[in-house]
This record gives C-alpha cells, sequence and structure tokens, in this order.
C-alpha cells in the first residue's frame, strides 16, 4: 500500500511504532538489506529478519541495543530526533499487540519443506507469524482425470491478533515433479495479488494476499483465493498445517469421474514426524465423487485426507 509524506507525518504522530517504522521505509524507497547496510557502518548490526519483524508488528525494540539501533534508523530514514523511541516510550505498541493470540507451533513442526518456506518468507521480508489466525477455512480440492493435483481453492476468515495486518501469506506445495513457475495464484474476493515466491526443488509456491483494508487486532476478515496446478504427477493426499489454535476447517476432496479411488481417510497428526492418528474411513459420494472432513475446534497441528488408488 502507498505511503505519503502526510501519511507518515500522521503516524509519526499517533503510531503504532511499527505502522511508523513501515511508512517510513516505503516513503524513503529502502529496502531492508539496504537499511542494515546503512546501520552496519554506522557500527551497529541488526538483521533483516529483526528489521522485518520490527515493522510487522511481529516483535518490539526493548534491548538496549536495540533502542540503539531505532535512534539510528531515525537519522537513516531522516526522521525528526526521537520520532520512533517515543512511540515506544508511550507502550502504545503493546497494549493490544497479543489481543486474542491463540496457542501456536512452527512451520518446522509442520512442513517437511519448512526450511524452504522460512527462505522465501525471508525473501519477502515477512516475519513467521502473519498477525492473523483462522476463524474459519473450507477449502476444496480437486483431483483430475491423471490423478494429479488440479487445484484449489479456498475461503478463509482470519482474525488480527495485531495492529497494522494487511496481508496474507498463501502457501501451495505441489506434488513431485509439478512445475510452481506454472502455478497460477488467483485473487478472487475481498484481496488482490501480490508478490510470489517459488521454488522448483521441492514445488513450494507462496502468494501474498493483499487486503482491501489494514486490520486492527481483534478484526477478522474474509477473502478467498486459488491455485491452478495440474503441473504434478500421481496425488495421494491433501495435508494441511494448522500454526495456531481455533476455528473451524471444512477440507472437500472432488475426484475426477475417470479417477476414482478405492478407499480414502482421514487423519491427525501432531507434527510432521508424529504417527497419523484418528484416521475414519470417508464414503466417497456417488453423484459429485466427493469425500470431506469437518473439524470445529482446530489445534495446533496437521489434519488431512490420503486415498488409494489401488
Amino acid at each position: 500500500m502507498g505511503h505519503t509524506e502526510a501519511d507518515l507525518a500522521q503516524v509519526l504522530h499517533t503510531g503504532p511504532f511499527h505502522l511508523a517504522l513501515r511508512a517510513a521505509l516505503a516513503v524513503r524507497g529502502l529496502p531492508l538489506h539496504r537499511v542494515q547496510h546503512h546501520l552496519a557502518h554506522r557500527g551497529i548490526k541488526v538483521g533483516v529478519t529483526s528489521l522485518s519483524y520490527w515493522q510487522q508488528g511481529a516483535r518490539r525494540p526493548q534491548r538496549p541495543e536495540s533502542l540503539r539501533a531505532v535512534r539510528a534508523l531515525e537519522d537513516v530514514l531522516s526522521l525528526p530526533g526521537n520520532s520512533l523511541v517515543r512511540l515506544l516510550d508511550s507502550g502504545e505498541n503493546s497494549t493490544r499487540s497479543d489481543v486474542e493470540r491463540p496457542a501456536s507451533r512452527s512451520y518446522r513442526a509442520l512442513l517437511e519443506v519448512s526450511d524452504t518456506v522460512e527462505r522465501l518468507l525471508a525473501d519477502l521480508e515477512t516475519p513467521a507469524d502473519g498477525g492473523l489466525h483462522t476463524v474459519g477455512h473450507h477449502e476444496r480440492v480437486r483431483i483430475g482425470a491423471r490423478r494429479q493435483l488440479l487445484a484449489r481453492e479456498s475461503q478463509h476468515v482470519v482474525r488480527a491478533h495485531r495492529d497494522g495486518v494487511d496481508r496474507y501469506l498463501a502457501i501451495h506445495h505441489g506434488e513431485l515433479g509439478c512445475d510452481p513457475q506454472r502455478i497460477e495464484v488467483s485473487a478472487r474476493e475481498n484481496c488482490r495479488p501480490g508478490r510470489v515466491r517459488w521454488d522448483r526443488e521441492t514445488g513450494v509456491v507462496i502468494a501474498e494476499l493483499l487486503f482491501d483494508a489494514r486490520l486492527r487486532a481483534s478484526d477478522t476478515y474474509l477473502f478467498s483465493y486459488g491455485f491452478e496446478d495440474g503441473t504434478g504427477g500421481e496425488s495421494s493426499e491433501y495435508v494441511r498445517g494448522f500454526t495456531y489454535a481455533g476455528g473451524q476447517y471444512v477440507l472437500q476432496i472432488a475426484f475426477d469421474e475417470g479417477a476414482l479411488p478405492v478407499r480414502c481417510r482421514r487423519f491427525a497428526q501432531a507434527t510432521t514426524g508424529a504417527p497419523r492418528g484418528a484416521r475414519t474411513n470417508l464414503t466417497l459420494s456417488g453423484q459429485h465423487r466427493t469425500v470431506h472432513l469437518v473439524e470445529q475446534g482446530v489445534r495446533p497441528g496437521i489434519l488431512g485426507i490420503d486415498w488409494d488408488w489401488d
């Protein structure tokens, strides 16, 4: 979202800190790696990840060396003296930063390709905690005539657990042999496409979906999006990892009439390395060739449906 000098002056006056920092970076046109370079020339070592956390509101600079870096940022960004430090001193950033934030689990516990996901997130200068947790998620997956993952679409309702959230990062993991460069991302309702990053070796695609509003802590938001794939090999499961607890999740798998599985099961896992439990056989509906699961109160972990072709 664009920022002007007038916007910057306003948010420097009202806060919160992370929005003021983000606006200053946008107005000055400085990417985080250049800011890190300028700080290093002043003898201050701050990682790009830390700077990203600060501007997203996922972390708040508090230690003496961090506050020294904030004062230097005022110089680097040509801001009035104490304009950023004042926002930290006022304490306004801490009053709403963890509103209704549920228990969480890391990507490393939920994804076998977590290293790739974390690297792509870092390239997007985005913290792992995007500031949102799920209230409701209805996901539809289509399996094609070649038994391939053809497409998936999501209608998602989220709640912000900190101020200033204005985007969601959707993660897609294609099947073995997929071509992530050919996977198409669509922003369908109440969002628009942003940046996309992908990794050919693992088949991971991360798409940035930009909201039509900037949320405050406890605000809810409904949006929908999809991925058109069909580029990979045979699919035998669909898995969804949940970093946060809470909310309802509905997963529906639809099969092509020329490629029907002989059995389908739902399952749950605590982490990627844990055994699959809570197995339940699912009956394929006749006319529409679908199976589904419904989880009323999601817990951090993994849910999914797998199936056998023979």
